[in-house]
């Protein structure tokens, strides 16, 4: 494969006429191709090029093509070798079979069109090898091959180093990914780091297709030609085009309209697309990533989304999860988004109290991460002194309205379900609440009343008059 991400296609034949057709296809249909005119000419061609795919003929001078499959399967054992001959030579076929070859394409060939299919037939099998040996190995690997390409995921759970290490198993495959998750969770670092890892040296373009009609649509990621439509004045690249032999971020995946469902199938399945205004099709190398914070099945389910571009979308996927299933990353995304915002600010750094993450913990982030960030940097905008205050968080996590009691709460406050015969008293359920909040928050009174939904005036008022009665030992006491 080349720099770019294209792969090479090697064709041995010693008929020029043969070569020259097959070379030029190839060409056109986004490969590079590298052509040989006998057999040791090719096993030189495959030395220097280390090309993706092998066509080789049969019948040749100097060396047939037997003996080349021989050679190129003892170089490199996984290389798909297609054996491209005339009719009549069928136990040369059976021959190149036994000795490994991957497909038999008779002459003259026909339809060029089962080159290429030969071709993309061969690169996803390869594909699909080298990610069971990826996840293989990942499964056995403790640590990340490649750490800094996900510098920008700032996390320690365990959840998440684990779609880290699927990650570094799928990036390089061509195949479409599809990144899923709530509103906020980083779905385009994920993307990104899929990029990073994938070692495709074209661009990373993102694309938002939220509120793009058909038109739009076909205009961002295709292009048109000069005159295609009123105001096309001049030829224009489409995103596609930017991100050859790169990755094509495509966010919001689940809002496109139902005609560019049926544009984006062909592209995944033909790799080739229709600029605005053209007759002649175009191959694309991008490789494909789209996002969603949408259940895509359910929206197959109710009609809104192709079960086709689905099933082509999802070849591997990746499910980020929340912030409030992941509470123990909270501290360290403080301590990164307060050190960025200084930064951006240009003050010194504050002191982080220890008390904020717990407060934090109590809270359940309806906007994820980027809420979080969002908070931070506007705490960080206000500071001026002393270590960073915890009241414009306190309000902007006032602003959600507390949730209901949950069956575990209610439990833990000894409400009985169904079957249950003892009621408690309101004293029984206050106190047992209570306790647990404070047990939960490590004795910390601000933070157990996060838990409670109550002001921490109010839990210390509670507290207070347990000591006054006398009956009941406090629970517990804390800043």
């Amino acid at each position: 494969m080349t720099a770019s991400g294209i792969p090479i296609i090697l064709v041995i034949d010693d008929e020029c006429a043969v070569l020259e057709s097959i070379g030029m296809y190839l060409d056109d249909c986004g490969y590079r191709a590298v052509t040989a005119g006998n057999g040791r000419d090719g096993l030189a061609a495959f030395v220097q090029h280390k090309p993706d795919v092998v066509f080789t003929d049969l019948r040749m001078p100097e060396m047939d093509g037997l003996a080349v499959i021989r050679e190129i399967k003892a170089l490199s054992p996984d290389t798909p070798v297609a054996v491209i001959s005339g009719t009549g030579v069928v136990a040369d076929a059976i021959q190149a079979v036994k000795l490994g070859a991957w497909d038999y394409i008779t002459k003259p060939v026909v339809d060029l069109a089962e080159i290429d299919l030969v071709v993309r037939r061969a690169l996803e099998h390869r594909d699909l090898r080298n990610e069971v040996a990826a996840l293989r190995d990942g499964m056995l690997a403790v640590k990340l091959r490649r750490p800094e390409a996900f510098a920008s995921i700032v996390s320690a759970d365990t959840a998440m180093q684990r779609i880290f290490q699927y990650i570094e198993a799928v990036a390089p495959s061509t195949q479409p990914v599809l990144v899923s998750g709530p509103t906020g969770t980083g779905k385009e670092l994920v993307a990104r780091a899929i990029h990073a890892v994938s070692g495709r040296n074209g661009a990373f373009v993102a694309v938002n297709l939220g509120g793009l009609d058909d038109q739009m649509f076909s205009d961002t990621l295709f292009g048109h030609v000069r005159g295609a439509f009123t105001g096309a004045d001049r030829l224009r690249e489409g995103m596609l085009a930017q991100a050859a032999g790169g990755t094509l971020f495509l966010d919001e995946i689940g809002e496109l309209a139902e005609t560019s469902q049926v544009r984006l199938l062909r592209l995944l399945q033909e790799n080739e697309y229709f600029p605005l205004g053209s007759d002649t099709p175009r191959k694309s190398q991008a490789r494909i990533v789209a996002a969603t914070n949408r259940d895509l099945a359910e929206r197959v389910k109710e009609g809104g989304f192709r079960q086709d571009l689905y099933f082509r979308l999802c070849t591997h996927q990746v499910t980020i999860p929340p912030l409030a299933a992941r509470r123990g990353d909270i501290p360290l995304l403080l301590t990164s988004f307060v050190a960025e915002a200084a930064a951006m600010f240009g003050k010194t750094v504050p002191q982080v109290p220890a008390e904020l993450s717990r407060y934090l913990a109590s809270y359940e982030f309806p906007g994820n991460v980027r809420e979080l960030k969002s908070m931070v940097f506007d705490a960080v905008a206000q500071h001026s002194r002393g270590p960073l205050g915890k009241d414009s968080f306190l309000q902007a996590m006032g602003r959600c309205a507390a949730p209901e009691m949950s069956p575990a709460s209610a439990a833990l406050a000894g409400v009985p379900g169904e079957g249950d015969s003892h009621f408690p008293t309101l004293k029984e359920a206050e106190e047992k609440l209570i306790r647990r909040a404070l047990e939960l928050a490590g004795g910390n009174q601000g933070v157990a009343a996060r838990y409670l939904g109550i002001t921490r005036q109010g839990l210390n008022k509670t507290l207070n008059r347990w000591k006054q009665r006398g009956s009941v030992e406090s629970p517990g006491a804390g800043a």
